[in-house]
């Protein structure tokens, strides 16, 4: 059965197994403290050309976003995201389990725009209950966001701006970042990333790894004693190793960006293939994410034969559905798709 229901239902890529195959009877030391690790964080750092950057290796984003928020903001803060932001709808409520509240402002196309974000703080210190009230600590966006669509250079120095006028960090959320780094409609590099944001992390799961977030405090501010909070919250692998040879195979060579424009080639094919069989999108998604609209009976039929994700109820008789292409989407998968469609 063809599948685009995500971009993490392959495995990795052979070169990230290879590396993990060669290394794998040496032996190292644990819980991230080998040279594999530190090899990758001094790659990352020169791929962001911020030679002080702190990198930590985390396993997935759930874990990555509840880690860095709950060590970040102080018990009578919240993070400030879209709402239909990850950490909004998608995580059970895992930041909520921290502590601390997820304050919600209006998303569009996914995106948290700076000016209602000024608003909003504007808003929350101009009411005198203030000290009443959960405070508003952070900003957290994504990059791509959850409907495929991206900031631009201007909108992200417009918005970490804001927050270093409010003294709040910005946090940006990568699980896909290599999709929006290589989309053939982005101005933000990686070097971008790590000027305007105080913190982000480089997905690896979605793109091209086993498992693994690389985290990176850009501004000197990785909070005291963050590998003891991450061993706190069960999330420091003995086998530290796992995470750095993926993480060092993915920055050598400019594999990681390499992979990801494969997506996005791809995500081009796959949108060709839709429009010319006359379907709509619901969005104009220019990364790896694609979203359908599909009558419900055609989009039944399709189930049987394709895997792909449910994403919203458009009207009574159509709903909007996910298509996702990913470092190993293979175009003779598209022209099987085309067939069927």
């Amino acid at each position: 059965m063809l599948s685009f229901e995500s971009d993490y239902i392959e495995g990795a890529h052979p070169e990230v197994l290879q590396k993990l195959v060669e290394t794998n009877l040496e032996k190292l030391s644990g819980y991230g403290c080998d040279r594999y690790c530190e090899s990758a964080k001094e790659k990352i750092r020169q791929a962001c050309e911020c030679p002080k950057a702190q990198v930590q290796l985390l396993v997935g984003g759930t874990q990555t976003n509840a880690i860095v928020i709950g060590s970040m903001l102080r018990n009578f803060e919240g993070v400030m995201a879209a709402e239909t932001g990850h950490v909004s709808l998608h995580e059970a409520g895992a930041i909520e389990n921290t502590g601390h509240k997820v304050l919600q402002i209006p998303g569009h196309d996914g995106k948290m725009d700076a000016g209602e974000l000024r608003v909003y703080l504007e808003s929350f210190y101009g009411d005198e209950n203030h000290e009443h009230m959960v405070f508003p600590g952070m900003v957290y966006i994504s990059h791509p966001t959850e409907y495929g669509t991206l900031y631009t250079k201007q909108e992200l120095s417009v918005l970490s701006g804001i927050c270093r006028e409010y003294k709040i960090p910005l946090f940006l959320d990568g699980a896909r970042l290599g999709y929006g780094l290589m989309s053939y409609e982005t101005d933000v590099t990686l070097p971008d990333m790590a000027k305007y944001c105080d913190v982000f992390y480089i997905g690896g799961t979605k793109v091209g790894a086993l498992c693994g977030e690389a985290v990176v405090f850009t501004k000197q501010n990785m909070p005291e004693h963050f590998v003891t909070t991450v061993k706190q919250r069960g999330a420091l692998l003995a086998k530290g190793r796992l995470l750095g040879v993926q993480f060092d195979a993915l920055f050598t060579d400019n594999l990681y960006l390499r992979i990801s424009r494969h997506a996005i080639d791809m995500a081009e094919v796959l949108k060709r293939a839709f429009r010319e069989k006359g379907y709509s999108f619901h969005i104009d998604s220019p990364t790896n994410q694609q979203f359908v609209v599909l009558e419900n009976k055609n989009m039944e039929r399709l189930k049987e034969l394709v895997g792909f994700c449910f994403w919203e109820k458009v009207d009574e008789e159509h709903t909007a559905v996910r298509f996702a292409t990913s470092w190993g989407t293979r175009q003779e998968d598209i022209e099987k798709l085309r067939e069927i469609l």
